[in-house]
């Protein structure tokens, strides 16, 4: 039932004398009409049907707005519930809100909801805005650093709350950090580079234009450290290499200054790196330090020291070869061709080969010296035959002189050595058996036979003694034809021997140096005695063989 209020609202006082004007009015017009009382209360009937039609038009439009009024007030308290949700708001704004709503009409309530709204909006905007500058910063750190990554954060509207803010700026807070951290690194990095070029005496720009010229100023990303890091791995493998190969020079050339006691002018300027010899690979951090250039520098260096190794390890080998040549000499050894020596030496490449010469002359030097030691009584003895052999050549020519009784200046001197001669010479035969019996003893001794500059010394001393008994007999002979023919015959000169006697007599007196160069040569050039593996055993060979050594070439 409708209120009074409603009815006054509904229909207000003023409209009555309107209404029953109009009323009377059209009662007359029905009146002058003739109108029945039926199709009068029809027309009204119909006119009240009007009436209440357009007020139901009229309410279905206000009905209409209401239903839009209390849709935007619920809209706008839920925009509020979600806003405050998002952002994190208590629940206690929305519930202040709704108390606010039960005491007013619909437009006070939306009246007093909408500055509530739009004071929310304008803290989810500042809210969002905040992501958005956070969300920004993380992004474009995270593509700096990791590139490669497709991550992309985005700000969930939803989800505005602080403690959400708060992670956010914690991520970007740590961004940041690690930002700073790879910067530093990079730095670092960067100064290892640099270190190490100057090191090894490369140009810095050149290395890193070379590798990470498509870089960016300023990259931090993980591709930029893995492939500064792989540089730097690249130099410091370079650097060690270097560091090896100088150490090992460096080694060789303190062990040849020490060898060949190179001066201390010629040290000094090699003086800095030898000090290196045993530093770590990151105390070495002077400039040019490993550069290809000082490394040459020292190779050459160490090459000019073992060249002049090389030079006084042959003058070495040469020097002991004349000293054993010499023992050789005064023992009356055999001695090799020494261009062929000298040859046979150049050939030689190695210092292992060299060094074995050495040894093998050292031990040839002590073994010459021993059997010329075991020689010595021989020798002496010899020495003393060869002198009288001397005397008795010098005798015979004297007894072929038909001059030599004239008087005249210094005759009683040749008289007093011609018979001095002849006193020495009746001695040979006794000095020839001590001498034979020496050499029986000392091959008897030893197992060898006894050569005497290449030649038996028994043979010679044979064939002496046959050229000795060929002279008397022969002598003998004329003593008797001229004591048959009475008459006065010169002596004869001495005939040869079938044995050759003018070249034992020369051999005799003379070291049997003629003799030895009259011995055929072999077609090619022996190998000396300290080039083979067995010096002893080739000796002997050569000697109880009576050949010269053959020829081979050290292995």
């Amino acid at each position: 039932m409708v209120s009074l209020k409603q009815q006054v609202i509904l229909f207000p006082l003023q409209m009555e004398p309107r209404r029953e004007m109009l009323l009377r009015e059209l009662g007359e017009m029905w009146d002058e009409i003739g109108e029945g009382e039926e199709e009068r209360r029809g027309m009204l009937h119909a006119l009240e049907e009007d009436c209440i039609a357009v007020y139901r038009v009229k309410v279905a439009q206000v009905k209409q707005y209401r239903a839009h009024l209390q849709r935007e007030i619920a809209d706008s308290v839920a925009e509020v519930a979600a806003i405050c949700a998002a952002i994190g708001e208590p629940p206690t704004t929305v519930q202040t809100v709704c108390s606010s709503l039960s005491t007013g009409t619909l437009k006070e309530e939306l009246g007093s909801i909408l500055p509530e709204l739009e004071e929310m909006r304008r803290r989810k905007e500042e809210r969002m805005r905040q992501f958005l500058e956070v969300t920004e910063l993380i992004n474009r750190m995270h593509k700096e650093m990791r590139p490669s990554e497709l991550q992309h954060l985005s700000t969930d509207s939803y989800d505005l709350t602080l403690r959400r803010l708060d992670e956010f700026r914690a991520c970007l807070q740590h961004l940041q950090q690690e930002k700073e951290n790879r910067v530093k690194k990079i730095a670092e990095l960067m100064c290892s580079l640099r270190s190490s070029s100057l090191v090894l005496g490369l140009d810095f720009r050149e290395t890193t234009n070379l590798h990470h010229g498509d870089e960016r100023a300023g990259d931090i990303s993980d591709d930029a450290i893995a492939r500064l890091v792989s540089e730097i791995d690249r130099l410091k493998e370079i650097k060690r290499n270097r560091m090896q190969k100088l150490q090992d020079l460096v080694a060789a050339m303190l062990e040849l200054w020490n060898l060949m006691d190179t001066p201390l002018k010629e040290q000094r300027r090699f003086q800095s790196v030898a000090c290196n010899i045993a530093a770590s690979e990151d105390e070495i951090t002077g400039p040019d330090a490993l550069s290809t250039d000082f490394i040459s520098n020292v190779e050459a260096e160490v090459a000019r020291l073992e060249k002049l190794k090389e030079c006084r390890m042959k003058d070495l080998v040469l020097k002991k070869y004349g000293e054993l040549k010499e023992i050789r000499r005064r023992a009356h050894i055999p001695v090799e061709d020494e261009d062929h020596v000298t040859m046979m030496f150049n050939a030689i490449d190695t210092d292992a080969e060299r060094s074995l010469v050495l040894e093998r002359l050292e031990m040839q030097i002590s073994e010459a010296k021993d059997e010329e030691f075991s020689r010595k009584d021989v020798l002496e003895r010899m020495e003393k035959w060869q002198v009288a052999l001397d005397e008795e050549s010098w005798l015979e020519e004297y007894n072929r002189n038909e001059n030599r009784y004239n008087v005249g200046k210094g005759t009683h001197l040749v008289l007093k050595r011609a018979e001095k001669a002849r006193a020495l010479v009746s001695k040979m035969p006794a000095m020839a058996e001590a001498l034979a019996a020496k050499l029986v003893a000392w091959e008897k001794e030893r197992g060898i036979k006894f050569e005497y500059d290449g030649e038996g010394l028994l043979e010679m001393l044979e064939d002496y003694s046959n050229t000795r008994k060929e002279k008397e007999q022969e002598r003998k002979r004329l003593r008797e034809q001229r004591r048959m023919l009475g008459t006065t015959v010169e002596s004869p000169v001495t005939r040869p021997s079938p044995k050759n006697v003018k070249n034992v007599t020369r051999t005799l007196s003379m070291g049997g140096g003629k003799k030895a160069s009259t011995t055929p040569a072999s077609s090619r050039p022996s190998t000396p005695s300290f080039l083979v593996n067995s010096p002893r055993s080739a000796r002997r060979n050569d000697v109880e063989g009576g050949q010269l050594l053959s020829s081979e070439l050290l292995e």
